[in-house]
């Protein structure tokens, strides 16, 4: 199966061939993949090589011009090393753009820290008017991707990953998808984590919520989960624990509730390992997730 990252280059490339507005704005990391188009559009294909806060400031004077520019590099250097660009030369100008990362929080453990960067959805938190898409599965990555390019605009960030669900499910809209129906708890699964989730609550009495769109955040849908179950809500993202409490605790703000956040401990696993090793160490496998839901729910969940 092909990945998200492997969808990016020829979904953007026929948005280019479709769309005059549509620009690609890279920092060598991907350029390979736009040679041809940019060939075909040497004006809309830009590659500022290795300077990624030049790289956002060119796609926000690309997007004053009215302009759709789509930015693309690892996520580290999309939204951790240029955040200054991305808050005052996109924020402050009101200058939308669509960022598209790769690598997602340790998806490359080789690379070392500095590829990694599970805290990107929590510092686009700080900011205001951010729409976030999570995808868990390539086919919702490319659906996700035309609708950030075709969102006016809008700032929006698209989160590719390595890590995949198996098969892809109908995504779009902003809401959160139910996909399994308990009295126990509500477990909310963020997009590649989702296979895992249901793995390790397979026979718990829970309600799975699945989520792609993080930012705006659907309270609508969690407290619909919540009125049909127990006030406790796991929250599982594939980035910083804990990122989403807050819009969690927003929601219920008037309900009674527990909260657990699940994902990416802030700890550094200093040994680059493999991916799957990643994911065990920061508890987010499907035994570590059964054991970590069943004992913050308690024995109702188990039956």
């Amino acid at each position: 199966m092909d990945t998200m990252r492997d969808r990016f280059a020829p979904v953007v490339t026929e948005l280019l061939d479709e769309d005059p507005r549509v620009a690609v704005v890279l920092a060598e990391i991907g350029a390979d993949g736009f040679a041809e188009a940019g060939r075909r559009h040497p004006d809309r294909v830009i590659n500022v090589g290795i300077r990624e806060q030049l790289l956002v400031g060119a796609a926000a004077g690309l997007a004053l011009t009215g302009l759709r520019p789509v930015v693309h590099t690892f996520a580290s250097f999309l939204v951790e090393r240029p955040f200054e660009q991305v808050k005052l030369d996109l924020g402050h100008q009101d200058a939308g753009a669509v960022l598209v990362s790769a690598a997602a929080s340790f998806d490359w453990p080789a690379g070392g820290y500095t590829h990694m960067a599970p805290g990107d959805v929590a510092l686009l938190d700080t900011l205001d008017g951010w729409t976030v898409h999570v995808p868990g599965h390539p086919d919702e990555a490319e659906t996700l991707l035309r609708h950030a390019v075709a969102a006016g605009d809008d700032k929006v960030y698209v989160r590719l990953s390595v890590r995949s669900n198996a098969d892809g499910l109908p995504v779009g809209g902003g809401r959160f998808r139910t996909l399994r129906e308990g009295g126990s708890g509500v477990v909310v699964a963020v997009g590649p984590v989702l296979d895992e989730v249901l793995a390790g609550t397979q026979g718990l009495d829970v309600t799975v919520l699945y989520a792609t769109t993080v930012r705006p955040f659907d309270a609508g849908t969690l407290r619909r989960a919540v009125r049909a179950a127990r006030a406790d809500v796991v929250l599982v993202e594939p980035y910083l624990a804990g990122t989403s409490t807050a819009a969690v605790n927003d929601a219920l703000s008037d309900v009674p509730h527990r909260v657990l956040g699940l994902g990416v401990g802030r700890r550094e696993l200093r040994r680059y390992g493999l991916a799957e090793e990643h994911t065990a160490a920061h508890g987010l496998d499907a035994r570590s997730l059964r054991d970590r839901i069943g004992g913050f729910l308690g024995a109702a969940a188990r039956g």
